[in-house]
C-alpha cells in the first residue's frame, strides 16, 4: 500500500548539510538486489520529491500494476530544503531513497558526484533517451556519458496575472491583450516594468510579489548565467547581468514589488487580497498558484489567468530529474519506477494534476496536456498546455555550475530582499559580491 509523508528540514539538518559534500558510493552496509519484485518477493521503494510534481496518483497506479511493490514517498516542501536533505544524506553516505528527485539548479553539485548515482544505461536508458527534448537528456548525462536521471518536467515560463485587478486599474484583462501590453512577441523587461509602473500609478499597489523570482527568471534567460559554459564564475564584470540588476532595482524602488516572503505569501492570502497583480509562472508554478489561492479560501473567480508572453523571450526555470542513488537496495526496480514515472502517459497525467510541463516529447501533444482540465478551468480556461508549448520554443538549457543554487539563494537571495526593503541597487549589488567573496565560491 502506498505511504506518503510530508517533510521539512530542521535547523540541525541544515547545519549538517553545511559540511563539505562527501563523494561516496557506499550503501550504508546494505546489499543491492536486482531480483524482480513480486507477491513472493515484496519490495518497498522509497521516493523523495519536492514541491508540486503531480505524482501521488501515479504512485497508486504503479502499485496496482506491479504487485509486490510498495512505494514509500516523501515530498519535501521546497527545492531548497530538498537540496539540503540530499546533501546531508549524500555526505553521510546513507539515508538516500531508492528514487531521488533532483532539481535542475542542483545539477552542478550532483554532477560532481555523478558516480554515486546508478548509470541508467544499465537499465535501458540509451534506448529511450530520445523520448525527451534533447537538451533535457543532455543535462542528465555526465562527462563520461553516464545517464543518471530521467527527465520529468521542464519550466518554460509565461506570466500569470489577475484580470480583475488589471480591469480595476483600467488596463486590459483579455490574455491576448495582456500579452500585447507586456510587449507581445518582442516583450522586454523594460516593457514589463513599464506596464507595472502604469499599474502602480493607477492603484498604488505592487505589480509582482517579490524581486527574487523575477531576478531568477532574468538570470536563467541569459545564454550564460552565474557560470560560463567552461565552469568559471560569470558575475563580476558581467555587464548583461548588471544591466538586468539595475532594471530590477529601479522597479523595486518604484514600488512594483510587494516584498512578499518567498514560498509564504501569508498562507496564500496575498494571492486573493490584491497584494500584487502579476506573477512569474514556469509551468510547475501554476499548481502552486492554484494551491495558494485555494488555501486562502479563494476560487477560480479570484481572477487569475495565464498569458502567452514572457519578457526577454524564451526562458526555462527549473525542471526535475528522477535519479537512482547507488545506495539503493533495489536499483533495477528503482530504475523501472523512475522510467515509468517519466514516460509519456505519466508525464501527461502529472501535468493534468500540477501543471508540470512535460520534457517527454510525446507527452507534450497528449490531450491531457493540450486539453482542458481543473487547472485550466482555474486559470479562466486558459489553454495552458498550448501556451507552455509556445513558451518552450527556443528554450536552451543554461549551464549550471557547482554552486549555482548557492549563489541564487545565499548571494542574490538576501540582495533581492534588500532591494524590496529599500536598499539602492548599487549597494545591494556590492553586498552580493561581498557575500560571494566571503563564501569563497569559485
Amino acid at each position: 500500500m502506498l505511504r506518503t509523508k510530508g517533510a521539512r528540514i530542521s535547523a540541525a539538518v541544515a547545519s549538517a548539510a553545511a559540511l563539505a559534500l562527501t563523494v561516496t558510493s557506499c550503501s550504508g552496509g546494505t546489499t543491492a538486489s536486482d531480483e524482480p519484485a513480486s507477491t513472493d518477493n515484496p519490495v518497498t521503494l522509497t521516493v523523495t520529491t519536492f514541491g508540486s510534481m503531480g505524482l501521488d496518483a501515479l504512485y497508486e497506479q504503479y502499485e496496482d500494476e506491479n504487485p509486490g511493490v510498495t512505494i514509500d514517498a516523501t515530498n519535501i516542501d521546497t527545492g531548497g530544503n530538498a537540496l539540503t536533505d540530499w546533501k546531508t544524506k549524500q555526505a553521510a553516505g546513507s539515508g538516500l531513497p531508492d528514487v531521488q528527485a533532483v532539481e535542475e539548479g542542483w545539477l552542478g553539485q550532483v554532477m560532481s558526484v555523478s558516480d554515486t548515482f546508478v548509470d541508467l544505461r544499465d537499465h535501458g536508458a540509451s534506448d529511450i533517451q530520445d523520448d525527451w527534448v534533447p537538451w533535457k537528456s543532455a543535462q542528465a548525462t555526465d562527462p563520461d556519458g553516464r545517464i543518471i536521471g530521467y527527465g520529468t518536467d521542464i519550466g518554460p515560463q509565461g506570466i500569470c496575472y489577475n484580470g480583475v485587478l488589471l480591469e480595476e486599474a483600467g488596463l486590459p484583462s483579455d490574455r491576448a491583450e495582456v500579452a500585447e501590453l507586456l510587449g507581445g512577441a518582442d516583450a522586454t523587461w523594460e516593457d514589463f516594468f513599464s506596464a507595472g509602473k502604469d499599474y502602480e500609478s493607477a492603484t498604488g499597489k505592487a505589480w509582482y510579489d517579490q524581486s527574487g523570482f523575477v531576478w531568477n527568471a532574468m538570470v536563467n534567460q541569459l545564454p550564460e548565467g552565474y557560470y560560463k559554459a567552461d565552469g568559471s564564475l560569470n558575475i563580476e564584470g558581467n555587464t548583461e547581468l548588471r544591466q538586468r540588476w539595475d532594471l530590477l532595482a529601479d522597479a523595486a524602488a518604484s514600488g512594483l514589488s510587494a516584498a512578499q516572503t518567498q514560498w509564504d505569501w501569508g498562507k496564500g492570502q496575498a494571492f486573493v487580497d490584491g497584494s500584487f497583480a502579476t506573477f512569474i509562472c514556469p509551468g510547475w508554478m501554476l499548481g502552486v498558484v492554484k494551491g495558494q489561492v485555494e488555501a486562502a479560501g479563494g476560487v477560480a473567480e479570484s481572477g487569475w489567468d495565464f498569458a502567452d508572453v514572457f519578457p526577454g523571450g524564451p526562458a526555462n526555470w527549473g525542471g526535475t530529474f528522477l535519479t537512482v542513488p547507488e545506495q539503493s537496495e533495489h536499483p533495477a526496480e528503482a530504475a523501472k519506477l523512475a522510467q515509468w514515472l517519466t514516460n509519456a502517459q505519466s508525464q501527461a497525467a502529472a501535468f493534468e494534476a500540477a501543471g508540470t510541463f512535460p520534457s517527454n516529447i510525446e507527452a507534450q501533444s497528449d490531450p491531457m496536456v493540450t486539453g482542458q482540465n481543473e487547472l485550466t478551468a482555474f486559470f479562466n480556461d486558459a489553454p495552458i498546455g498550448e501556451i507552455l508549448g509556445n513558451r518552450a520554443q527556443g528554450v536552451e538549457a543554461q549551464f549550471k555550475g557547482a554552486d549555482d543554487s548557492v549563489i541564487q539563494e545565499q548571494v542574490f537571495g538576501p540582495a533581492t530582499i534588500a532591494l524590496d526593503r529599500g536598499t539602492d541597487g548599487a549597494s545591494a549589488w556590492d553586498s552580493a559580491l561581498e557575500t560571494l567573496t566571503n563564501l569563497d565560491i569559485k
